[in-house]
């Protein structure tokens, strides 16, 4: 019963700020190459549901967003492109490492660790993707790619089979003007305005890739509105919290 009222008033709240971060995943994408974002995870709940997207960083890390949080994941599924393809080598349990700052979606910090139970089986269909650098600058129009499972319109159902979609950076000015100036720090713009392209519900936490690099964590978009163009849609910058991710997997813990 808590339970069920704490996700129906985090929803209200999340749709009062004009967010909806419950989740996100592909429009107008295709399907992806099974040889091909071998980092991918699968973030789930206890009963085996699919809840949010994350990405493989090491042996023993998976990225997500910290608003999957909420939604209880205990553990993730590796090394497939397809949900209805998993067996128990694939999965691993988890604990969960929540940015410290982060309070809510609209504050921002919505980044969250997840450690894993024992190190991943690196292989063929298993491969992390490195991160951003610090000095590296991402340009304004940049087509980068982001992938998940989720929904594929508005109002829509979760797919099996992962999706990608390549989506271009919007300039954080332009974002921040067309949010209304109501952009939490630290974070990207890219797909969902200017182009038909960008994310929807149901795949939260997946990576921003650029130039086979992470570059941002799927945090929010426009009250659930997939119809896009629209404004942009939002990223957590993963350029901000290096310092907390290595930190994090240099002590190999929470």
């Amino acid at each position: 019963m808590m339970h069920a009222l704490h996700k129906f008033v985090l929803f209200h709240l999340l749709m009062s700020l004009g967010l909806q971060a419950l989740g996100s995943d592909i429009i107008n994408g295709k399907k992806v190459n099974e040889k091909s974002m071998l980092y991918m995870a699968s973030v789930q709940n206890n009963k085996g549901h699919h809840v949010c997207g994350g990405f493989l960083i090491n042996e023993n890390f998976v990225l997500t967003a910290a608003h999957c949080d909420d939604l209880k994941p205990t553990s993730v599924v590796l090394g497939t492109h397809n949900l209805r393809k998993v067996d128990d080598s694939m999965r691993y349990r988890v604990t969960r490492c929540k940015h410290p700052s982060y309070d809510n979606v609209s504050k921002g910090d919505d980044i969250m660790l997840l450690k894993l139970s024992k190190k991943a089986q690196l292989n063929k269909r298993v491969k992390p993707v490195p991160l951003i650098k610090a000095e590296m600058k991402i340009k304004e129009k940049e087509k980068c790619h982001v992938a998940g499972w989720g929904y594929t319109e508005t109002g829509g159902k979760v797919v099996d089979v992962l999706q990608d979609v390549d989506v271009p950076i919007i300039n954080l000015k332009e974002c921040k003007k067309k949010w209304g100036g109501n952009l939490p720090a630290n974070v990207i713009c890219a797909g969902g305005y200017g182009t038909k392209k960008g994310f929807c519900q149901g795949d939260s936490g997946g990576p921003l890739v650029c130039n086979g690099k992470a570059v941002g964590v799927v945090s929010f978009n426009n009250k659930g509105k997939c119809t896009y163009p629209d404004v942009p849609n939002v990223y957590t910058n993963i350029s901000k919290y290096l310092h907390w991710i290595s930190k994090i997997l240099k002590q190999n813990k929470c």
